[in-house]
Order: C-alpha cells, then structure tokens, then sequence
C-alpha cells in the first residue's frame, strides 16, 4: 500500500484539491448561517441597551417625583408662612414691624411662584420622559419581534444543516489524511489568508480563480502537466487546471 510520500504530483494535488472542495461546501453552510447569529446577537445586545435606557429614563422620572414632592412641599410652607404672617399683621404696634411683615410675605409669594414654576416644569420634563420610556417599550417590543424571527431562521438553518455539516466535517478530515503534510500545512496557511477560505483555485479564462491575475501561457501549460506544484506569484494559492477541477467536481 502505497504511503502519502510516494503519490505523484497530479495524486497530491487531486487529494488536496477535493479536501478544498469539501471544505469549501462546509463555508458556503456556515456562511448561509454565518450572519444570522451576529444578527441574532446584535439584536440581543439591542434589546439589552434599550432595556437599560428605560432603566436610566425610570431613574429620571423617580429624581424629578422627588425634585416635584419637595417643591411642592416648599410651596406649602411657604404659604403656610404667608397664612402665619397675614395674621401677625393684625397685631403689629408700628410701621417698621408692619413693613417687615409685608416683606417676608412679598418674599414668600416669590417662594410660592418660583416653587410653582419649578413643579411645573418638572412636570413638563416628567411627561417628556414618560413619552421617552413609551417610545422606548415600543421599540423593544419591534425588536423582540424581529429577534423572534432570526432566532427561528437560525434554529431552521440549523436543524437542516447540523447533520450535512457533520457529515461534511468527517469527510474533510478523512481528506486531510491523504494529502502531503508539507501540502496540507500550505492548505492551511493559505486558506487562513483568504476570507473565502479559498487556497487550491483553478485557471478562469487564463486568469487565477483567486485573484482573478492572468497566468501566462507558459504557466499555464506547467500546471497542465501536473508535474510540479505551482502557486499564484501574485496571491500565493495553488493552482490546478481547469480538467482537474472539473473531474474532482464531478466526484462524489
């Protein structure tokens, strides 16, 4: 039984080139689901923000309750003391003491309107609030429902593509085991490069299927005759030809 050392070139390149393939069908799934659970997650994190604003809005509106019940008591005392001094009038012995009166209680009728003004724009600012928290609850209840359904999509996506992507996974690592060490250890590095995942590509009308760069003809009949490995010179992947390419597509 021939070891992994002895294959040819065309045999490494073939093995590596089905491995790409099979790792390339486990990125399109987990592409597919790919966004869903960032999506999933960002509307989670949504809703945990908006839940702490109307945390924040409900602190506002128990501040400016309090801001309004003491007002509204300085209010009161300061008619209370009004009420207190009006009385005193009626006892005073001189104009001096008449003119004192008259002044605590001009300066207590300003207490009482700049009390009322304070409770009155408190109350402005507490129902601007409320609207706040309102519009907020709503916007939660959107996303909830909105997250609602991605959830569903990923728990679908999921259910239909858990036992395919196993299956896929097994079948990479059975690839992985008969390609060339050193080639596997290229693989990996390259694929790793590459947002696509994408390290073995054929020839595309004379162009990498990588980065799309032309490949002069004389390299292209180098990778044609399957007698040595060649890379792209200008992304690093590894080539193959497009008959190779075909026929391990054609593989089951």
């Amino acid at each position: 039984m021939a070891t992994v050392k002895d294959f040819s070139v065309e045999e490494k390149l073939t093995a590596v080139l089905a491995l790409q393939k099979i790792d390339s069908k486990i990125d399109e799934i987990r592409t597919m689901k790919g966004e869903l659970p960032m999506e999933v997650k960002d509307l989670e994190d949504e809703i945990e923000g908006l839940q702490t604003r109307i945390n924040n809005i409900d602190a506002e509106i128990n501040s400016i309750n309090t801001f309004i019940d003491t007002k509204t008591t300085a209010k009161k005392d300061a008619q209370a003391l009004i009420k207190k001094y009006e009385k005193q009038q009626d006892n005073v012995k001189n104009n001096r003491e008449f003119e004192a009166i008259n002044k605590e209680m001009e300066m207590q009728e300003l207490e009482v309107k700049l009390n009322e003004k304070h409770v009155k724009d408190a109350t402005y600012e507490q129902k601007d609030r409320m609207n706040a928290r309102l519009k907020t609850e709503e916007k939660i209840n959107d996303v909830e429902a909105a997250l609602k359904i991605k959830r569903k999509e990923l728990e679908k996506i999921t259910a239909d593509t858990e036992k395919e992507e196993k299956i896929l996974s097994a079948k990479s690592e059975e690839a992985k085991e008969k390609v060339d060490p050193r080639l596997l250890s290229a693989y990996d590095r390259i694929r790793a490069s590459y947002r696509n995942g994408l390290a073995v590509v054929p020839i595309v009308r004379d162009s990498c299927g990588g980065c799309f760069n032309v490949i002069p003809p004389q390299r292209q009949s180098e990778i044609r005759q399957h007698k040595k490995i060649i890379v792209c010179e200008h992304c690093g992947r590894i080539l193959v030809d497009s008959d190779m390419n075909d026929k391990v597509n054609a593989a089951k």
